[in-house]
């Protein structure tokens, strides 16, 4: 059997810095690694760092740094793996990374293609595997505490907790099947236990929102007739005088964005276009693009000026469609009448962007509304792709109790099933070449 090719790359970014790390993985790794650090010792201590001369073709030192060797199967791939940590001049590594290549039992290695060697070794499970990309892509602390939960295994944890009882059940269920008379009974409890593994299935796929906003991070958009106080509140609320702001109505005419991190999480907040029945013809397009907006944030804060709060808010909030909003009397600093400080005259929450008046309590309310309590650190990190397997897994153990009452055990067997099926799409107990393409193909070369 021919062994497989040893993969080579660059596991730093293709720009100068401080260090730049030459990452080899396969049978030849020690090989091709000596070639390049003649003086490392022939058998090298697993997990040492020696300091080396690297060197090109012709025996010429090139730099000095370290040399690390991983001895299978102790390494992240789960095969011998050399990393040499050199400084981190582009030119100097791409040297070091074709005189690798030249070898012939090296490859460049493709997107993500270290991760699916330790995936396909049994070092990390898919959902670790997939945490991993995650981590890289992380751009808030929520996603780096959530993508590193991943990786420490809880959504492999809470997957496995489904698979486990589900793979008892359909033995059981195979049992009575195939030997009816020695497996009386066991497939006495089969509808609570269909109940229970059905519920958790839901139960985590209703985290599949929370790990969206985690991933992606939340977009709040501030919204409402001219002249609310809006772009006030949104400097406010950014710390900075990112919008202009002036007495006269209709001074944004486009939607103006601000990215932010809230208690961890990524939150892009925008001000949009006062609202009005006869603008201008520039300002008519900028609330055209304020109802696009509209449709494609997390959340709409629909902020009214004083004395129009109770009158017009419905008719505002039909601007939103099925956007979630959250109401704001605004300007409050000005308000008149005898409502208490933080408050409306109907209980909404008065704000004011000139003073800081309520605004902290609108931060807050905001969060609030987007995670739905808890922590955005807590979440377990579920994609779409997770989202679906789980969906399909609970449909089918949904089909599979109403064929328990209606049907035969031949059909709930069937479908508890395609449940671990699906189910094994998340964990990778079940998944195609293909699937396993698309998932590697987002990571980056290196990783």
């Amino acid at each position: 059997m021919t062994p497989p090719a040893t993969l080579a790359a660059l596991a730093t970014a293709p720009t100068a810095g401080a260090v730049g790390i030459l990452r080899l993985s396969g049978p030849a790794s020690l090989e091709v690694g000596r070639l390049l650090a003649p003086g490392i010792p022939a058998t090298p201590t697993p997990r040492h760092a020696y300091l080396a001369s690297f060197v090109d073709a012709h025996g010429a030192v090139l730099d000095e740094g370290l040399f690390l060797y991983f001895r299978a199967p102790h390494s992240f791939t789960g095969e011998d793996v050399v990393e040499l940590q050199a400084h981190g001049g582009p030119r100097l590594l791409r040297l070091l990374l074709a005189r690798a290549l030249a070898h012939p039992a090296v490859r460049p290695a493709g997107p993500g293609e270290f991760t699916r060697r330790a995936f396909l070794h049994g070092r990390i499970d898919l959902t670790r595997a997939e945490a991993v990309a995650d981590l890289v892509a992380a751009d808030s602390e929520a996603a780096v505490r959530a993508a590193a939960a991943g990786l420490a295994g809880a959504l492999a944890t809470r997957v496995r907790a489904l698979e486990e009882p589900l793979r008892a059940l359909h033995a059981d269920l195979e049992g009575v099947l195939d030997f009816p008379e020695e497996a009386e009974g066991a497939d006495a409890d089969v509808e609570p236990r269909l109940a229970a593994s059905r519920a958790e299935a839901e139960a985590l796929l209703a985290e599949a929102g929370r790990g969206r906003l985690v991933r992606r991070g939340a977009r709040v958009a501030l919204y409402g007739p001219v002249n609310a106080g809006k772009s006030t509140l949104f400097n406010r609320l950014v710390g900075e005088a990112r919008a202009l702001v002036d007495e006269e109505p209709g001074t944004t005419r486009d939607v103006l964005e601000a990215r932010l991190e809230w208690e961890g999480l990524g939150v892009t907040l925008l001000d949009t276009a006062g609202l009005r029945e006869a603008p201008g013809r520039v300002e008519a397009l900028g609330i055209a693009r304020t109802r696009e907006v509209l449709a494609t944030v997390d959340l709409a804060v629909l902020v009214l000026p004083p004395g129009e709060y109770a009158r017009a808010a419905r008719r505002w909030e039909e601007d939103a469609g099925a956007t979630p909003v959250l109401r704001v009397a605004g300007k409050c600093d000005v308000r008149a009448g005898g409502a208490r400080s933080g408050e409306s005259g109907d209980g909404a929450l008065a704000v004011s962007g000139l003073t800081g008046e309520g605004v902290e309590t609108l931060r807050a309310g905001m969060l609030s509304r987007l995670w739905g309590g808890g922590a955005p650190g807590a979440v377990a990190l579920v994609s779409e792709r997770h989202a679906d397997a789980l969906r399909r897994a609970a449909e089918a153990l949904g089909r599979a109790g109403q064929a328990l009452r209606v049907s035969t055990l031949e059909a709930v067997s069937g479908e508890v099933g395609l449940a671990l099926e699906a189910l094994g799409e998340v964990s990778g107990t079940h998944v195609s070449e293909a699937l396993l393409d698309a998932i590697f193909q987002r990571f980056c070369i290196g990783k």
